[in-house]
Formats: structure tokens, sequence, C-alpha cells
């Protein structure tokens, strides 16, 4: 480790000593001279830390830097130490049993600290504390905190410290990692020696089993993934605290002073302490970067701070990809070379402790083979016969996955490593063979979970390098607030979720793919199309397309057929077409199937995108799917189902009554006369009855009731819906032009966030909508205050008792300041071809609070009649399509008409407070 140069320029000891040693000599009083004191403390500090600023932003180099201000405490510890001893608090003759020992422990122990780190110590004692040793503790500690610092700390004798750190795993740590920084060494030395002798000796396999189950949960708690969009850069998976843990293995296990020193005595490779030290140097310069940019202890990586750390860090935008895009690439590849070097850490430490392996009952078998599809089984892990046997026959790279997939057993690290560093052998050559493609398609659509064997591949390297064009899309990131895992990681889990789909696990769930999914010719063309659907993101051009011509390319190398290659370009450049349709059309509209099924054109064309588009969507991120979206798809699959089997109007009508059958027998189960269920039955047009479900259909028809019953003008109705973290408002009140309008303010005025929304109305001129809203945390709306406010703000706008246009400007909603950093262009379209009777206006643009009540009641001044809107958002991205006609029931195609509602529209998407910001 290279020394800390000029160290004078960040703090000089000498210089500091003598000003401290002026001031003693003068006559002032104690109280006054600790105030003076502590303002050169204060002054050499800062100068100090600038001094350790001002390098890094020349060299932008953190692990030069957490070591600078690791020296800086360093050196303000021990002078305050001795001026406390010396001026404040003088003994002539101390005692033995008054020596003390000041000893880093913690991340400090280990010399490095970040900006804005803590400080850890330890106050080591001989034995009891002695009145002088809580003098100078105190006088050292309130010195520290009135600079501003953040100090943990223990006053412990060397018995204390032994005794605690077997108890405590998060005290065997901390100590596992001290270093003398001032006073008695002997102390420190008889410290070190016993933690050695009571606390290391014979409790290693404890100690890596305790330190890799609190990794696990630490994993779990930060979502279990290296590649979600906005990673902790300590406790994240594949940060430093992953770092850290193999250095306590190693610094537990084999007593070395770093992780280098297993390098020099052939304990690991060079390569990985290479590895090991490239890595840990790129996630100590982010996190400085961090806290010097945020002004705290920030580990976490926000959208908001990643542009101006990837300009800082020097990466600049490029042809199809964004300096920022580039630098969280770049930092998703060094957390997975962190995984890697987990995996190769965690093997060394179980053959330290030669721990036993945990072999399934029914593995017994099977694990007495000797080979097994030319591999052998170290303990119940799979691994390689011959350390070159990769280097001889590269396909053997393959075969290892497929044959731990199918047989159910891990693979050995060691094993990984060798592929790690064969990866080279990956070439065109080993592309070409029919045997590897054969065993990589039978990875792919293996009935056990493809998602595992995948993701390993993936994470060796082994995928990006036998697919490149998938390479391409590892940690590729997509800079929005909508996508929440990288490309590859998104694929990955699509996978697997059709895996899910196929094995029964989601019925509930996704019902309808669940039961088309086993009517599907071509399994090979359905999996192969899911993990290319995404192939061409980041490049210049439609990924859809692009990726298509990739199908082509890939279908005939991995053994698929002339059709099922057709199929699978076709489904990747189709993949985004049936959830367009599903969520921004109006699917009551007979034109909106008909244009969709001349695409498609074959049930089973339609039965895989079903398939396809749903696993594509669940794997986005675990709050983006929900029941609407799924209702949504489901109902759009058997329309055009019946469409193409020449039967719409007649399948319709026959859901119809069997949803007139369902809710007539659950009524007249609750009570309900004959009279009063054919009433409420002649309510609803057909397009309502086929709209919602069963449950929901009983909730509108008590609702009514009770509404009619007391002839109340207005009935709001909530539901929290837990599960998918939203809240269902329903209102019924009579219809008129600008109501939907009017809820919209009045829900924007009461702080919910309408993500989805759903206009209809009855046969006796009421108005049924529903609307699913959040908080502003993305979170459902359920605080029952809140929700009272939001019910008392309807029937105040409803009646006239509230102007929307003063409460509105009054809140002036401003965005989450870490999402303001994303900017979407404004976006205005209209469309008369896909509608026979209606104009369709496609609303994009930055979401805000109360933009759906601006856009609405600028198409109310407008004069247009909404029939019907289709709410999506998408992140920090909003497309609000509306299906409209003029005064008069037509549609709208006057041109100089359609210009003034892409001017007025286009005006109403303006963020008001921008707006005023410009004025």
């Amino acid at each position: 480790m290279s020394k800390i140069v000029r160290q004078r320029a960040i703090v000089d000891r000498r210089a500091l000593i003598g000003r401290l040693n002026e001031l003693a000599a003068s006559d002032l009083s104690k109280v006054k001279r600790r105030s003076k004191v502590l303002e050169i403390f204060k002054e050499v500090l800062n100068a100090g830390r600038a001094e350790v600023r001002t390098r890094f932003d020349t060299h932008g180099d953190g692990t030069q830097t957490v070591r600078e201000n690791c020296f800086l405490i360093d050196q303000l510890i021990r002078v305050i130490h001795d001026f406390a001893a010396a001026h404040e608090f003088p003994h002539s003759i101390r005692t033995t049993g008054e020596a003390m020992s000041l000893v880093a422990v913690g991340g400090y122990g280990r010399g490095e600290l970040s900006p804005q780190s803590d400080i850890d110590l330890l106050f080591l004692t001989p034995y009891k504390r002695t009145p002088w040793h809580e003098q100078i503790v105190e006088y050292i500690l309130y010195m520290l905190w009135d600079m501003g610092l953040k100090v943990g700390q223990s006053t412990r004798s060397a018995d204390e410290c032994v005794r605690l750190a077997k108890g405590d795993l998060t005290i065997r740590t901390a100590l596992l990692e001290m270093r003398w920084i001032w006073g008695d060494q002997p102390l420190f030395k008889e410290l070190k020696a016993r933690y050695a002798a009571d606390v290391i000796s014979g409790s290693g396999e404890e100690f890596v089993e305790s330190k890799l189950a609190e990794r696990d949960s630490r994993h779990e708690q930060m979502g279990d993934t290296r590649y979600v969009l906005e990673p902790n850069v300590k406790e994240g998976k594949g940060g430093l605290r992953d770092l850290h843990t193999l250095y306590w293995l190693a610094k537990y296990l084999y007593r070395v002073g770093d992780v280098a020193e297993l390098a020099e005595t052939g304990v690991i490779s060079k390569d990985a302490w290479r590895r090991f030290a490239k890595a840990q140097g790129f996630l100590w310069t982010v996190r400085c970067h961090l806290h010097y940019l945020t002004g705290r202890a920030e580990d976490r990586l926000t959208f908001d701070v990643q542009p101006e750390i990837a300009q800082r860090m020097n990466y600049a935008d490029r042809a199809g990809s964004r300096g920022v895009e580039r630098f969280m690439k770049h930092f998703f590849l060094v957390a997975k070379d962190v995984g890697d070097l987990t995996r190769l850490f965690c093997a060394l430490a179980e053959e330290q402790q030669k721990r036993k392996p945990k072999i399934r009952l029914g593995q017994l078998l099977f694990l007495k083979r000797a080979n097994i599809a030319g591999f052998k089984l170290d303990g119940d892990r799979l691994t390689v016969v011959a350390d070159d046997q990769f280097a001889t026959e590269p396909v053997a790279m393959i075969r290892l996955f497929h044959t731990a997939l199918e047989h159910g057993v891990d693979i050995h690290p060691k094993a990984l490593d060798l592929v790690h560093r064969n990866l080279k052998r990956i070439d065109a050559g080993l592309r070409a063979d029919p045997e590897a493609n054969r065993l990589f398609m039978s990875i792919l659509t293996s009935r056990k979970n493809p998602e595992v064997a995948l993701r390993l591949m993936n994470e060796s390297g082994v995928l990006g390098k036998f697919i490149p064009d998938f390479g391409r899309v590892v940690a590729q990131m997509q800079y929005d607030m909508y996508h929440v895992y990288t490309v590859d990681e998104h694929t990955v889990q699509a996978i697997g979720i059709l895996h899910a789909i196929e094995r029964g696990e989601l019925v509930e769930e996704v019902p309808a793919s669940s039961e088309v999914i086993h009517k599907i010719a071509s399994r090979d063309a359905l999996y192969l199309s899911v993990l290319l659907h995404d192939i061409a993101k980041g490049r210049n051009g439609d990924h859809s397309v692009l990726g298509a011509d990739v199908a082509l390319k890939l279908g005939p190398r991995f053994g698929l057929s002339d059709e099922e290659t057709e199929t699978v370009a076709w489904l990747v450049r189709e993949h985004l077409t049936m959830s367009r349709i599903a969520f921004k059309r109006d699917i009551d509209d007979p034109k909106t199937i008909a244009d969709f099924v001349a695409k498609v054109q074959s049930p089973e064309r339609l039965r895989l995108l079903l398939c396809l588009t749903v696993a594509d969507i669940r794997a986005v991120g675990p709050t983006v799917w929900n029941g609407w979206k799924g209702g949504l798809l489901r109902e759009l699959f058997h329309r055009a189902q019946d469409m193409m089997l020449g039967g719409l109007a007649e399948a319709r009508e026959y859901r119809v009554q069997a949803a007139h059958r369902t809710v007539t027998a659950e009524l007249t189960k609750q009570g309900w006369t004959p009279p009063d269920i054919e009433a409420h039955l002649a309510r609803g047009y057909p397009t309502y009855w086929t709209s919602f479900d069963t449950a929901t259909h009983l909730r509108h028809a008590r609702l009514v009731r009770e509404a009619e019953a007391t002839k109340a003008p207005l009935t709001v109705d909530s539901r929290v819906d837990a599960f998918r973290s939203v809240t269902e408002i329903t209102v019924y009140t009579s219809d008129h032009p600008g109501l939907f309008s009017q809820i919209a303010g009045a829900m924007a005025v009461s702080g919910a966030n309408i993500v989805d929304a759903k206009i209809v109305t009855m046969a006796n001129g009421m108005a049924l909508d529903t609307f699913w809203i959040q908080d502003s945390e993305g979170g459902p709306f359920n605080n029952p205050a809140k929700l009272a406010k939001l019910s008392a703000a309807v029937e105040q706008v409803l009646s006239g008792r509230m102007r929307l246009d003063r409460e509105l400007a009054a809140r002036k909603g401003k965005l989450p300041t870490r999402t303001a950093v994303f900017k979407v262009p404004p976006r205005v379209m209209t469309d008369n071809s896909a509608s026979s009777n209606f104009t369709l206006i496609e609303v994009n643009g930055r979401d805000r609070p109360g933009l759906l009540y601006d856009l609405t009641a600028a198409m109310t001044q407008l004069g247009l009649q909404i029939a019907s809107a289709h709410i999506s958002t998408y992140g920090e991205r909003v497309v609000d399509v509306f299906y409209v006609k003029d005064v008069f029931g037509l549609k709208v195609e006057h041109g100089r008409k359609l210009d003034q509602m892409r001017d007025t529209l286009l005006k109403a998407l303006e963020d008001p407070a921008s707006r005023e910001a410009a004025q």
C-alpha cells in the first residue's frame, strides 16, 4: 500500500502542538482555554478535510482518500490525548493501573474513513476504570463531538473485550479490525494476543456461518439482487460490505493483515486479488463522491446523484448510451465481480474449516456416482475432474451448468473460478458447436427452473460470451423510474416467471396465461423470445425491430426451424404491442380488437404473445404488475380469440349473461328480491358487465342500492388493496360534462396520485367511476383522515364550494428531489383511425400532482366529451389516452380544431411551477 504523500499538508502535527503549547502557557482560565483549543482543532480539521477533498478532486482515487481521512483523524486524536494528559489532567507519576491505549475499531480500524463516516474508538484499560481514565476519555470524546465528528466509543479492559466478543458477533467483528492509535502499546498487544487465543481459536466455522448468514439477511433486506437501479454502495449486494465480509473471513481464518497476503501465500490467485483491489477502489471512489456531493453519510446511489457522479468520474455520453448509463453499467459489472469473489472466498473458507456438506437424503444414491456427465462431486457440489478440463474441452463449460441444473446440485466455486479464467475459450468455434447450442437450449427450456442456471451463467460471464448480443445488455441500466432492474437481470427474471406460470404457481394472479401456456405448440420459440425480447436495448433505433433481426440470426444457430425462428422474430418485434393496446386503447371498441387481430393473425401467436407479455411486465419490478393490468390483458386476449374464432359478438353476449347469472346467484344469497336484481342488472351496459370481476360487481351493487335508497346525490366508497399498494375509490353520482376532471382535481388537492381510472356511465344516467390511487410515496392512500378529506373534497368540488384552480395553485406540488432529474418531452398525438366512433388523444409527459386535472379540464374547455380514459404511469412518465367526441357527439376531424386541441393540451402538460419560474 502506497505511503500518504505530503502528510503535513493534511495536518502538521508539530505546528499544531506548538500552537497548543503556547495556549497552555497563557494565563487563560480553563473554560476560555478549552474554547480556544476547540477553535484550533476545528480549524485544523477543516483545513485537513479541505486538503483531502482537493486531492480527491484532482486524482479521483477513493482508496487514497479514505486513508488520508483516517490519517487526519489519527493525528488529531493523538494530539488531543497528549494535550489532555499534559495540560488538563497532568499526573506526575502514573501507576500501571492508569495505563490506557487508544484503539481504532470497525472501519476506522481498517484504516478506511469515508468523508462522512463515523469514528469507532475503544479506550482500552488494564483493569477497572480509574478517575483519571474517565477524565481523559471524557475530554477526548467531548472535544471530538464538539468538533462535529460522529464518534462511537467504548471503554473496556482486555478481559471485558474478550468476554463480550465471544457472545456478540458485532463486537467480535469490530475487534477483528482493531488498530493501535496511541497510548500504551503493550496493553494493545496483550488484547490482540488474547483475542487470537481466546476468541478466534477454534471458532472459525461458527464465525464463517454467522457472517454468511448475516450477509444473506442483509441482502434480503436490500432486495437480494445486485441489479437494483438505485443501489446501496455499502450495504447492497455486491457492495463494500460484501468485500468487508471477505476481508473478515480472510483475517479470521488465515490471520492475515489484508487480502493481498492471501495472494502472496498462494491461497488465492493474483488475478483474484487484483479484482478485489480494483472493485474496492471503484466502490470507495463512488462512496467518497456520494459523501462529498450530498454532504452526509449517504450510501444510496439515487437517481438524482447518478448523473453528477458519472460526470465527475468522466463517463461521457456516446452514441446509443448516456454517460450515466455507462457509469451504472460499470457499477453493476463491479458488483458482479464482487459476487464472483464472494463465491471463491466462501469455498476457501469451507475448505479451511473442512466442513461436511449437508446432503439431502434423496441425493445419496446420486452422489455415490463417481462421474456425472464428465464431472465429479466435491461434497455435494459439482466440479471439474482436472484443472485443464475447460482448456481441452470448452463445451464442458456449457455442460457444467446443464448438468448442475438437471441433477439439482450446486456448482463448486472453484469450478466457477476456472470458468472465469477460461472465458476467452468461448469463441466463434464454440458458438457454432451444435452440442453447445443443444445444451444451451436444453437449459433455457428445462422443466427444472432455468432461471437458476441462467443467472449463474450470466454472473460467471458465460452467457454474455456465448451470446455476444446478450453480452451488450449485461449490466445495461435503463435510466428511468419504471424499470427496476438492469436489462439482463430483468430478462433472467422473466424466464423464471415464465417457468413459474408453466408450473401453475401463478394461477391466481395470471389465470389466462397459466391456462394457455399448456396449449402452446412451440415451447422453444416462447422461451427464446423471452430471452431475446430486450436484447437490442441501448442501441440506436427501435429495440424491438433490431431485436427481431438478432432473433432471425440466432434461431437457426439454436436449432429452431425456419417457422419457429420467424415466430420468435415476430414475438420480439411485437412484444410491446399487447400491453400497449390493453393499457392505452379502448378494448370495448370493436375496431381496436379488429386491428389487433389483423396484426396477430393466429391463435398460436396470440397465446405466445400473452405469455411473453405477462412475463415481461411482471419482471419489470415488484410493484409494476397489478390485477387491473392483468384484467385488461385477459380481456383483450379473450376478445381477440373470440374474433379469430368468428364469434366476438356472440362470445361477448355469453360473458354478459354469465356475469348476470353469477351476480344474480350471489345477490339472491344476500336477500335481494328478483325485481331488485332485475332493476340492478338493467343499470349496466354490456361493457360494464365484461369489464369487472364478480367481487367488484357485488361491491358496486351494494353501493348503488344504498345510494338509490337514501337518494344520496353523491357516494364515495374506498377499499384498500394492500397487495397492489393502491386504494380503490369508487364515485357514484349524477353524470355531467367535466365530472371526470372535477374528481381528478379533488384527488390532486387531497394529495392522491391517480395511477389508473375506469369511467362508466350507467343506463340510468349515473356515473360509476373507479379510481386507483396512491400516496406520494407510492403506497396505498389508506390514512383514515386523508380518506375522509378526499371524500369531503370530492363533495365540495361537485357542489361548487371549492375552487380547484385556487386550491391546486396553493399546493404547488413539487416533484421529489431525487426524481426531478428525469426529463420527459411533452407530446400530444391524435388518431382518427384507431376507432370508428371516437377521436383518440394520446398524451405523454412528466407526471406531477394535478396533471390529470389540468388535462381533463382543458378538454372540457375545448368542448370534448370523454367517453373513456386509460391512465398509465411508467415511473416518472405518464401516458394518458382519451377517447373523445365533440359537442355534437362526433369525431373531431377538422384540421384547425385538431391543432387547437394539441396546442391546448401541450400547454396543460407544462408544470405550473416551471412556467412561473420562467416568467
